[in-house]
């Protein structure tokens, strides 16, 4: 357990950081999963809407620190081949 007051303050702050950062990731999930639900369906049109959706929220995850920028680009790559395959 922290005993100076930096140590405890350091804690908060990494708190709120991690409650910060898991809505980050959770939302960049959401906008992910309705992208794979639209191209299950195999609705291109909404597959796509659903696409340029989420590629905002996932290279705001860049820069916010929460995703690594290759897991992103991966990601997005993997998800517009699976588009265009429709």
């Amino acid at each position: 357990m922290a005993n100076n007051l930096q140590a405890k303050k350091r804690i908060r702050q990494i708190e709120k950081r991690t409650v910060r950062n898991k809505d980050r990731v959770s939302r960049i999930r959401t906008y992910v999963r309705s992208v794979e639900r639209a191209i299950e369906t195999g609705d291109k049109a909404a597959a796509e809407t659903a696409y340029k959706a989420a590629m905002p929220e996932m290279h705001r995850g860049i820069t916010k620190g929460v995703l690594h920028r290759n897991t992103v680009a991966r990601k997005l790559s993997r998800l517009s081949a699976r588009i265009k395959s429709l």
